[in-house]
């Protein structure tokens, strides 16, 4: 694969309780180099929801920012979303973790009202027109079927979830570890990751399954 393939990674925070899942955001990375393209990572300049203890599980009573949490998985190398261009980049991804359902939507309260962030809307929408590939990991598919309605896609096998999505439109497909499903129309690709009981091994397949399936079809 051509090193020339640049792939635009959105994350929601640092921590699969309040922000993007770290196994998820980090295997995804690794499997954007190892198949011999690069990336550049974006998060929205925001607080987020809230800050959740991840040893716990206890709310606390402090604030964060979306970037800057994010920015710890980047290395301090990452840019706000708002500066977000399709022209730069052949593709576009999200891993999931409670951040994309608490800070890029509010589906983590809504349900199937949710809101997405305007920037979130606004990339995956210039993505779409331009026709390039979007990937999107574990719950972080609910906002491609509320922004995209009648798309293809997966979150693994959560009745509950399923059932939001088909109702916002989307066509619900179930899938086990590392199964991945293709929207040819908009060129969606997703996988259930942690929303399956999953080990890391497992996330590594669906995060690198994901990638190679996105740069076929740039």
């Amino acid at each position: 694969m051509s090193k020339s393939k640049k792939i635009a990674v959105i994350l929601a925070g640092c921590g699969v309780y309040d922000g993007a899942e770290i196994h998820e955001a980090t295997l995804t990375l690794l499997a954007i180099v190892k198949h011999g393209a690069t990336y550049d990572v974006f998060a929205p300049d925001i607080m987020q929801y809230h800050v959740v203890n991840h040893l716990t599980g206890n709310e606390m009573q402090e604030q964060r920012n979306v970037l800057v949490e994010s920015a710890r998985i980047a290395r301090g190398k990452i840019t706000p979303l708002n500066e977000f261009s399709s022209a730069g980049y052949d593709a576009l991804i999200l891993p999931g973790g409670f951040g994309a359902a608490k800070n890029l939507s509010t589906f983590a309260f809504d349900g199937i009202n949710l809101k997405v962030l305007p920037e979130v809307e606004k990339a995956i929408k210039e993505m779409v027109q331009a026709g390039k590939p979007i990937g999107a990991l574990c719950i972080s598919p609910v906002i491609l079927a509320k922004i995209l309605g009648d798309v293809q896609l997966t979150i693994g096998q959560d009745q509950g979830t399923a059932s939001a999505v088909e109702k916002l439109g989307a066509r619900h497909v179930k899938t086990g570890h590392g199964e991945v499903v293709v929207d040819e129309k908009y060129k969606v690709v997703t996988t259930p990751c942690y929303m399956l009981d999953a080990n890391i091994v497992q996330i590594a397949e669906g995060a690198e399954n994901v990638v190679k399936t996105m740069l076929d079809l740039i």
